[in-house]
């Protein structure tokens, strides 16, 4: 596998000189230009199979941003985690399986932002003055 970014070639190494602490062990698919080029990838626990597509930086940050926006339509009860994932799905026009914020590039991560926050914001406008759901939806 080769770097979209430099052309590097991606190798799989522990995360422990990326990741400040590496408690859990975390691997990672990383370019071997690392640190000049500082494009990777961690994978799921215990496996080799990434989370989703090499990134840089930038689009780290955007995705870590996505998700926030995106966690928040479930979290606050706006909808079920299920059906979250089911907007995204509808969103983006793929199919259940292949809606994860970990293979988004750029302009998707920041749609996934933009519509999320109209969705919150709506929901914010419709509830009564007070109102603050707890996690899972339930009103306090």
């Amino acid at each position: 596998m080769r770097c979209q970014y430099c052309g590097g070639t991606v190798v799989l190494r522990s995360a422990d000189g990326i990741y400040h602490e590496n408690h859990s062990h975390t691997m990672l698919y990383v370019c071997s230009n690392y640190p000049r080029c500082d494009a990777y990838v961690r994978t799921h626990p215990g496996t080799n199979i990434p989370v989703g597509t090499l990134a840089n930086r930038e689009l780290r940050t955007l995705r870590n941003q996505a998700h926030h926006y995106f966690d928040q339509l479930y979290l606050s009860g706006l909808m079920s985690k299920q059906d979250a994932y089911l907007w995204l799905a509808g969103l983006l026009q793929v199919p259940l399986s292949k809606a994860h914020i970990g293979f988004l590039g750029e302009y998707y991560c920041n749609e996934v932002i933009a519509e999320s926050k109209k969705l919150l914001e709506r929901r914010r406008k419709q509830q009564p003055a007070g109102f603050r759901p707890c996690k899972g939806g339930e009103a306090s």
